[in-house]
């Protein structure tokens, strides 16, 4: 075990980017499975190929890893969603795509809401700041006439995170009002191409201009 564990070592010295990428990826699929309370360090060691004092090393403890791995998560989906499509009917399609895709980020969410008891949130301020930035996207679209004033835009950032995260984040509500999982391709089908009529709700009702491709 001791030549292992140098071996190890050594490996994370000769390449710590690729030792820190594995330790995060590990424990993004640790935590999506058990959750920040129930996931086990040796078990992030033991997926990343490497020991749990590396992990220390890169990390301090397994608070501090569980909120790497939330920063690096928001921060690919950020990246991905300041990319999208502007107009509404492409934009929330697009969401619901990026939830399919990343069943971890879901349950990742999924543990962080049952796991939490009031008070600050895990990363508060680099969240708040990325989701500043987005309601300031929405504000100025509302200003140009690209997208609907008549409502608030924080509830229309909530109406579109649940449009798009709730049938994969809830599979069994899914299964129980269509018949088909958010994971069956004829659901992804139907469920785009209702997202996409429906989204048509967010647009003015008289646009003041063309709408432009940048993402709300």
């Amino acid at each position: 075990m001791r030549r292992k564990s140098k071996k190890a070592v050594a490996g994370a010295v000769r390449n710590p980017d690729r030792t820190r990428s594995r330790i995060l990826a590990a424990a993004a699929a640790e935590f999506a499975a058990k959750g920040q309370a129930g996931a086990r360090v040796d078990a992030i060691a033991r997926r990343a190929g490497t020991n749990k004092r590396m992990l220390y090393h890169y990390f301090s403890d397994k608070g501090g890893l569980y909120r790497a791995v939330l920063r690096a998560k928001i921060t690919e989906r950020r990246t991905l969603f300041e990319a999208a499509p502007g107009d509404p009917a492409e934009n929330l399609p697009f969401r619901f795509e990026m939830m399919c895709r990343d069943l971890e980020w879901i349950r990742l969410l999924g543990w962080e809401a049952l796991e939490y008891k009031g008070g600050r949130v895990n990363e508060e301020e680099f969240r708040r700041k990325g989701l500043h930035r987005a309601l300031e996207r929405l504000r100025g679209h509302q200003a140009a006439g690209r997208l609907t004033s008549a409502y608030d835009r924080r509830h229309l950032l909530l109406a579109k995170i649940s449009l798009s995260m709730f049938p994969v984040a809830f599979p069994h509500m899914t299964k129980l009002v269509t018949g088909m999982t958010a994971q069956d391709p004829k659901f992804q089908r139907e469920y785009r191409k209702f997202l996409k009529k429906f989204a048509t709700v967010f647009r003015p009702a008289r646009p003041h201009g063309k709408l432009r491709s940048d993402p709300i």
